[in-house]
């Protein structure tokens, strides 16, 4: 039979005693043999038709019951035009408010009926040129024209009750007229499922629910024998776990982490987020005039301030080189500071990192005489007192690796990049030349962000200057090619977000977050397209 479900559909008054139930529902099956349309037999037996609903997929659950469904369209209506069914229409309303009362102000009539029924009423009775207003008193009288009018609307929406809903017979009887009481929000279409249901094998009118649990009173003598025990449904899936999701930035932290190591990369430790400004600029070869070591760019440490530990010789060396020059460089000419370059900061790119471990593999060239290449990357937090906006942060993660070894160019370098971000799925690359104290060549890394339809900076690479390696004590004839990006724009740029800072706080996507997949990027075609 076919099973309707219900949107404030047309139905007699039930009675109180007419509440369904399995029990009922299947001594009707078994008498009648089956039901043609349970909507049908709701409104003859004055049954509430969910009630019905339920009864059936509960008896379907046993496996009395088989349904086939179909889909239909019927005419609701609206709470509005449920109203308009109990009091009549606004403008009926208004009409029978002001023949009672031989003429009212309009505050009257709002009084009486409503300010919202009186608006929409006042205008559709003075439409169908049942009332008039006399301005000539003050204040304004509304007066009856008629004495009498039918409430067509009202007479409308109980049609279409008395037709069910039924789409194509509300249509042949009031045709043009459904298309205004939808503008007027009285009716509206619904989709309802409909179910024929045919008895099984199994069909019985005494419903006797399967025990679901083995108890110790069934054990303590002969019942659980008598008992039918519901099957275990072993294919069946668990709740979903609540907690537990990985956020954007560890997965693709973790992808990139895999890619590098792939590549042939080791991971260099990252632990010092406080770092000396000696590590963190001076071995890089940045002037202590260089605005980003303004405190407008850079967060300083007020406890411990200072730092101790650096190798004197180093040091010297490093003074030595930002004074007067070496290999080749007439330095940059100005008297370097020893108490600026024990300042401790929130390091502001892990390139602090990368030269403290170039520094490891000049110290292992002068013990062993043997110079090894060296191929390492690191991916960690960094700290910039940056304005934030869409694509900057003042505290976010960077990815940062470096080649080191003998007759690299800046071919090497665009290659290796290319390499990278093809990999992450990202093809579409623009290089373009850039100024960086510690690098020459220096080259800005641009990618396509396919939501907010432009190019951004994501990187920044270049070769590091002889000025940089060379007080290190590394070989005259090795040279390093070194890349970083941040972390957070190569992930909005993955999981298609318009706004950095959506990654992290109170603007973070809590639904996103648990349904973004794994950062799995696969390997990219010439073409653009995944394998």
């Amino acid at each position: 039979f076919w099973l309707k479900a219900q949107y404030a559909l047309p139905q007699p008054p039930i009675a109180e005693a007419c509440i369904m139930d399995q029990q009922e529902l299947a001594a009707y099956i078994g008498r009648e043999g089956g039901i043609p349309d349970s909507l049908e037999v709701s409104q003859k037996e004055g049954w509430t038709h969910d009630k019905v609903v339920g009864a059936i997929k509960s008896l379907q659950s046993l496996g009395y019951v088989t349904t086939v469904p179909k889909e239909n369209k019927s005419w609701v209506l609206t709470d509005e035009g449920t109203s308009c069914m109990e009091k009549g229409s606004p403008e009926f309303q208004v009409l029978q408010a002001v023949l009672g009362a031989s003429g009212i102000t309009t505050e009257g009539l709002d009084a009486q009926v409503g300010a919202d029924v009186a608006k929409i009423g006042m205008g559709k009775a003075m439409q169908n040129k049942w009332l008039e207003m006399d301005r000539s008193q003050k204040p304004p009288m509304v007066t009856a024209k008629v004495t009498d009018a039918q409430d067509i609307l009202k007479q409308q929406l109980a049609k279409i009750q008395e037709l069910g809903g039924d789409v194509d017979a509300v249509k042949g009887a009031l045709g043009k007229t459904v298309d205004d009481l939808k503008k007027r929000k009285m009716i509206v279409e619904k989709k309802i499922t409909s179910f024929k249901v045919e008895k099984t094998d199994e069909f019985k009118t005494e419903i006797k629910k399967d025990a679901t649990d083995l108890t110790a009173d069934m054990l303590k003598g002969d019942k659980w024998k008598a008992e039918t025990f519901k099957e275990y449904n072993l294919t069946a899936l668990g709740a979903g776990l609540q907690g537990g999701h990985l956020h954007p930035l560890l997965k693709v932290r973790t992808e990139i982490r895999n890619m590098l190591t792939l590549m042939g990369f080791e991971e260099m430790p990252t632990n010092r987020w406080v770092e000396s400004s000696f590590w963190n600029f001076d071995t890089l070869f940045q002037p202590q005039q260089h605005p980003a070591r303004d405190a407008h760019d850079t967060f300083f440490i007020t406890e411990p301030a200072r730092t101790v530990n650096i190798e004197k010789d180093y040091l010297e060396r490093v003074k030595t080189m930002h004074e007067s020059g070496g290999a080749g460089s007439i330095g940059w000419r100005y008297n370097w500071s020893e108490d600026e370059s024990r300042k401790n900061i929130l390091r502001t790119h892990t390139t602090a990192v990368s030269s403290r471990m170039l520094k490891l593999c000049a110290d292992e060239y002068k013990k062993t005489g043997v110079f090894k290449p060296k191929r390492c990357f690191s991916i960690d937090r960094v700290f910039r007192n940056e304005t934030l906006d869409a694509t900057h942060l003042a505290e976010f993660h960077q990815v940062e690796g470096f080649v080191c070894d003998r007759g690299l160019t800046l071919g090497h370098l665009i290659g290796v990049i290319r390499e990278f971000f093809r990999r992450m799925g990202l093809i579409k690359l623009r290089f373009k030349p850039a100024y960086n104290p510690y690098t020459e060549p220096s080259m800005e890394i641009f990618a396509f962000h396919p939501v907010l339809n432009k190019w951004i900076e994501i990187g920044n690479s270049g070769v590091f200057r002889p000025e940089m390696l060379r007080p290190m004590g590394l070989p005259e004839d090795v040279s390093c090619i070194a890349w970083g990006l941040g972390l957070e724009r190569a992930t909005v740029i993955k999981y298609g977000i318009s706004h950095i800072r959506e990654l992290s706080g109170h603007k973070l996507n809590v639904v996103d977050q648990k349904k973004n997949p794994v950062a799995w990027y696969g390997k990219v075609t010439e073409e653009g397209t995944t394998a």
